[in-house]
């Protein structure tokens, strides 16, 4: 069914739409991204003492593993109501929730006080932490694609990404101000909690500024068509949005998650697990490894829009290839400059690192918001991305350290992330390329045969 495209948003208003995803996005990745580095600082201390400190930092990872175990759970959920209700509703719900778990960790009894429900009550509130941020991406992705100007969507998407690194950037930030003026007993003690009671306050500004912006006027155009459509074809059920993503979309859905395994490996790996790897084998302070991400952090911010620029002008697979290359490149040099426990070097692998972890990162959220219909975009971007996070990131920095506990070596981890990058070039290399496809222009029913147009495929839009 063709339509005319919605009048695209004042640039104003797209503005305001962009800054509310954001804001909203880095909060959710400042609560993730906290808990990440809590687990690799004073989490295998405070909730599993009396194990060797490799093995209480294992068991530590492994509460944060749980976390992306509940992503998919969340990307069902939130997909589903979202292709329903709308992008914004649904982003308010997950920022609510992300932000409630994060400061309710702030105030949770430790091991020493209440025993083995402390790790128990620490690893319910990861699961909804997950189960938040399963939802958020694919909305905040959403809701910026389907406002912007198609001919910059890549530029103006990309920005909803810039939230983890300005998450990752905020909560390492916190973190090493925090030990940098507390002693190491006072930051185990009690230090340790500002971070996650801090979210309290980032919530109530994020939500103020999400509440203030319009739902997006692609899905409400696709929205009335359906409405219409029912009212023409009688009151015959609509099929579920994760029906019609497996029926006509499979084959993106799998794309998606192949894209994802060195995106999203190659970056815990560089920023959770490295605080092990470098305060242990190579003997780096805690200060130094913290500030070095920090730096690499910020740079991380700054080329996101930049890559995502560039996906405008030459395309998304181009881009994403280039950095799933550099990646799998990059793995030995980034390990052997750590190893010389050289802050410089440090600060080099890292941001070289995440560099490269940009030219995949930037394109993704207009990359895979394009793969998909708008009555089912919801649900088939957030699958994508989040039933691959299941088994890329949740386990990256738990393998990577038992991958050091037994090597004694980096070389392995090395490997460990190639590999990765291996699936990821023959999953986007595959993948058919989708800059120039136009979210308004055919809206297709989801329980429909694909519509043939001159430019378009019509399972795409």
């Amino acid at each position: 069914m063709a339509s005319a495209a919605p009048a695209p948003p004042s640039p104003n208003n797209l503005k305001r739409i962009v800054a509310a995803s954001l804001i909203g996005t880095t909060i959710e990745w400042y609560d993730f991204f906290l808990y990440g580095s809590a687990a690799a600082l004073v989490f295998n201390k405070l909730f599993f003492p009396g194990s060797d400190p490799l093995v209480g930092t294992l068991l530590s990872f492994l509460t944060y593993a749980v976390g992306f175990a509940a992503r998919p759970l969340g990307a069902l959920v939130f997909g589903h109501y979202g292709d329903r209700l709308g992008r914004k509703k649904l982003l308010v719900l997950s920022l609510l929730l992300m932000g409630g778990a994060t400061f309710a960790i702030g105030l949770l009894p430790t091991h020493a006080t209440i025993g083995s429900a402390a790790p128990v009550l620490l690893t319910v509130l990861r699961l909804v932490q997950g189960f938040a941020l399963g939802g958020e991406w694919g909305g905040a992705v959403l809701l910026v694609s389907e406002h912007g100007d198609a001919r910059r969507r890549g530029f103006w998407a990309s920005w909803p990404q810039t939230g983890a690194p300005a998450g990752q950037l905020l909560a390492t930030g916190v973190l090493s101000l925090l030990t940098a003026v507390l002693s190491d007993s006072a930051f185990v003690s009690w230090g340790w909690r500002i971070p996650f009671l801090l979210s309290g306050v980032l919530v109530m500004v994020g939500l103020w500024i999400r509440l203030s912006v319009d739902e997006s006027p692609v899905f409400k155009q696709a929205l009335a068509h359906a409405e219409a459509r029912k009212a023409e074809q009688g009151s015959a059920a609509e099929k579920l949005p994760i029906v019609s993503v497996l029926r006509h979309h499979w084959r993106d859905v799998l794309i998606a998650m192949g894209a994802r395994m060195a995106e999203n490996i190659s970056y815990y790996v560089i920023t959770a697990f490295i605080l092990v790897y470098a305060t242990t084998a190579a003997d780096v302070s805690k200060q130094t490894a913290l500030n070095a991400v920090l730096i690499a952090s910020a740079v991380h911010f700054a080329v996101i829009p930049m890559w995502g620029a560039l996906s405008d002008r030459i395309g998304r697979r181009p881009v994403y290839l280039l950095g799933a290359a550099g990646i799998g490149l990059w793995m030995f040099p980034f390990f052997s400059l750590i190893d010389t426990g050289s802050f410089g070097n440090l600060i080099l692998a890292i941001t070289v690192g995440l560099v490269l972890h940009g030219a995949m990162y930037a394109p993704q959220a207009a990359f895979f918001s394009e793969m998909f219909a708008t009555r089912m975009r919801y649900s088939g971007a957030s699958i994508g991305a989040q039933f691959a996070s299941v088994a890329a990131g949740a386990p990256a920095p738990l393998i990577a350290t038992a991958l050091l506990d037994d090597y004694g070596s980096s070389t392995p981890i090395a490997l460990y992330v190639i590999a990765a990058t291996v699936l990821t070039l023959i999953a986007v290399g595959v993948a058919k390329e989708t800059r120039n496809r136009d979210l308004a222009d055919v809206d297709a029913p989801a329980d429909a045969e694909p519509v043939k147009a001159a430019t378009v495929d019509a399972r795409t839009v």
